[in-house]
C-alpha cells in the first residue's frame, strides 16, 4: 500500500467516526494505530535518507567549515612564503646591483690609476731619452769640433 492510500483509509476512519455533541469524534483507535504503523513502514527510503542527512548536517558544515578555515590558512601560508620570497629577490637583485656598481667603480679606478702609471712611466722614459738625446747630441758635437774637417 502506498503512503497515499495509507492517509485515504486515516481520512476514512475519521470521517466514519461517531459525531458527538460539541464538534468531536468517536473514532476506532485500533484502526488508526494499524493505520499509524503501515504509514510508517511505508515511509519511502528518501525521507529516512533525508532524516539522516538532516541529522548529519551539523557535522558536515562543521567538518565544511573547518576543511574552508584549512585551505585558507593554507593559502595565507603560501602568499606569505611568496611575499617573503619576493623579498629575497628584491634584495638580492639590489645586493647584486650594489655588488656591481662597487666592482664598476673599482675597475675605473683601477684603469685610472692604471693609465696614470703608464702615463708616469711614458713621461720618464720621455724624460730620460730627451736627457739622453741631448747627451748624445752634446757629444756628436764637441766631436765635430775635435775634429778637422778633411777635404
Amino acid at each position: 500500500m502506498t503512503l497515499d492510500e495509507l492517509l485515504e483509509q486515516f481520512d476514512e476512519v475519521l470521517d466514519g467516526g461517531i459525531k458527538m455533541p460539541g464538534k468531536r469524534t468517536l473514532v476506532d483507535v485500533e484502526k488508526l494505530r494499524a493505520i499509524i504503523d503501515d504509514i510508517r513502514l511505508n515511509i519511502p527510503s528518501e525521507i529516512k535518507q533525508a532524516r539522516g542527512i538532516v541529522a548529519d548536517r551539523a557535522d558536515i558544515i562543521t567538518t565544511a567549515k573547518r576543511e574552508a578555515d584549512g585551505i585558507i590558512r593554507s593559502a595565507e601560508e603560501k602568499a606569505q612564503a611568496i611575499v617573503a620570497q619576493e623579498e629575497i629577490v628584491k634584495m638580492a637583485q639590489e645586493k647584486a646591483a650594489e655588488i656591481i656598481s662597487n666592482a664598476q667603480g673599482k675597475s675605473k679606478e683601477m684603469r685610472r690609476a692604471a693609465q696614470d702609471f703608464v702615463d708616469d712611466i711614458m713621461r720618464r722614459a720621455d724624460e730620460g731619452l730627451t736627457a739622453n738625446l741631448g747627451e748624445i747630441r752634446k757629444t756628436r758635437a764637441a766631436l765635430k769640433q775635435q775634429t778637422p774637417a778633411a777635404k
